[in-house]
């Protein structure tokens, strides 16, 4: 098995990932609050920490993901009441259209996708545990989290209390003891709520998913905590402080972040009017290619869309693609068998290389390009070495699949492989007319 790499947005260092060789790893992934579609900077988390749970596997490792959908908040709240249905109605829906993006996105199926309202007898025992321990306290109904017994915080979001006093977004409310004390559970009248011993009412988005990952796997723990940049703080700060007052010790091995979205050079907000939803950036781009895009910039930086990007990403796929079609189209003219699952194993243990390195998918993708270049000299050598064409193809295809992208396979029929050769016929007599319009009906079938 490869030993892997990531970056650990605590100790800011690259460190080996703790996984186990024999026993199921376990990787959490915040998912969105579901009270409106899911914008792009919603589907690079979804991309990138498929990429790397399928870079895991294809380490060896047993691994499941769990990513939770948020269904209870003010946001859905008020969407709901804006909209007129019931909150489940509405965030149904919005879990329905999340579903289809992940399929678009060719996302593989999350291992456990938990709903914090499945959950809410378990979060409300988890809350008066910690009222009981004196690290939560009750006013008025509302309970908060006492941030000053974690002598730790701040360390996931490397800053000092001083600065989050002053710098950070913080929760007002003159009833706390801390102006960092965070709401664990709120008491409302407004939209659905539940009995607690405190009031009815509602938890605290930072309780919900320490909650479910308590509830999921075996050790109340994971290897890997991942979401975006925007999440280190307060979200993933707070869900560590809980994990520590609860267990005495950290919630992940690791905590992984991606990098945040920008549109043109700017920041992606509704402010600035450059706000994309995925699914609208869907109609102009299939999902391969935009997550092609996503995966051609290192997962820890922004990312830069512009249509320049975009066209970038279908000329370097319809490189990949174009010399797959021909090297199968020579294959199938040969009759010959595609069976085989050979690799070039170099190769292929190189981009897994890269892959378990910080999850470096621009160092994998050259990787894939080296196969190309590869590929495209053994199909137009005089002697076909057909089982080296073969052999080019699985490997850029396994790649692929690691990826995400997806795979090509081209196999002709008897009535294919006579179009193909009345096409070269037609060009070999300069007959230009007859040849295109083969041509187009080649393209039509995916050959050409």
């Amino acid at each position: 098995m490869k030993k892997i790499h990531l970056y650990d947005s605590v100790s800011k260092e690259i460190k080996e990932v703790p996984l186990s060789e024999n026993e199921k790893n376990y990787m959490y992934v915040c998912g969105p609050t579901v009270y409106n579609h899911a914008h792009i900077g919603n589907a690079r988390p979804l991309v990138v920490f498929d990429t790397l749970k399928r870079s895991i596997l294809a380490c060896g490792y047993d691994l499941a993901l769990i990513s939770n959908y948020t269904d209870v908040d003010d946001k859905i709240i008020n969407a709901s009441i804006k909209e007129n249905i019931t909150e489940k109605e509405l965030t149904d829906k919005y879990i329905n259209a999340y579903e289809k993006l992940k399929t678009d996105l060719n996302v593989l199926p999350v291992d456990y996708r938990p709903r914090v309202t499945e959950y809410m007898p378990k979060i409300i025992d988890f809350i008066d545990n910690l009222v009981k321990t004196d690290y939560a306290y009750v006013i008025d109904g509302d309970v908060y989290f006492r941030v000053s017994k974690i002598k730790s915080y701040g360390s996931l979001s490397n800053k000092n209390l001083d600065e989050l006093k002053v710098g950070a977004r913080i929760e007002e409310n003159d009833k706390k003891e801390n102006p960092l004390d965070f709401t664990l559970w709120k008491k409302t009248d407004t939209g659905i709520k539940w009995d607690s011993p405190w009031s009815k009412g509602r938890p605290g988005w930072h309780t919900e998913c320490v909650c479910m990952i308590h509830e999921i796997t075996p050790e109340h723990h994971v290897v890997i905590h991942g979401g975006g940049m925007d999440l280190k703080f307060p979200h993933h700060e707070n869900e560590q402080a809980q994990a520590m007052a609860y267990y005495n010790r950290p919630l992940a091995d690791l905590w992984v972040h991606n990098g945040m979205v920008n549109i043109n050079n700017e920041k992606m907000s509704k402010s600035l009017n450059n706000f994309i939803y995925a699914k609208d950036l869907l109609l102009k781009y299939d999902g391969n290619i935009l997550r092609w895009v996503f995966l051609s910039t290192y997962y820890r930086a922004p990312i830069n869309f512009s249509d320049e990007v975009f066209n970038q990403a279908i000329t370097e796929l319809n490189k990949i693609y174009l010399v797959l079609k021909q090297a199968y189209v020579k294959l199938s003219l040969e009759d010959y068998d595609i069976s085989s699952n050979n690799i070039n194993s170099e190769k292929y243990d190189e981009f897994l290389n890269a892959l378990a390195d910080d999850l470096n998918t621009t160092l994998a993708i050259s990787v894939i390009f080296e196969m190309v270049k590869l590929l495209n000299v053994s199909i137009r050598t005089n002697n076909l070495d057909k089982e080296l064409v073969l052999q080019n193809c699985n490997t850029i295809n396994k790649m692929l699949d690691v990826l995400g992208i997806h795979t090509l396979v081209v196999k002709l029929n008897e009535e294919d492989k006579k179009l193909y050769q009345e096409w070269t016929n037609y060009k070999s007599q300069k007959d230009f007319e007859n040849a295109d319009r083969i041509r187009n009906i080649l393209i039509q079938r995916g050959i050409l």
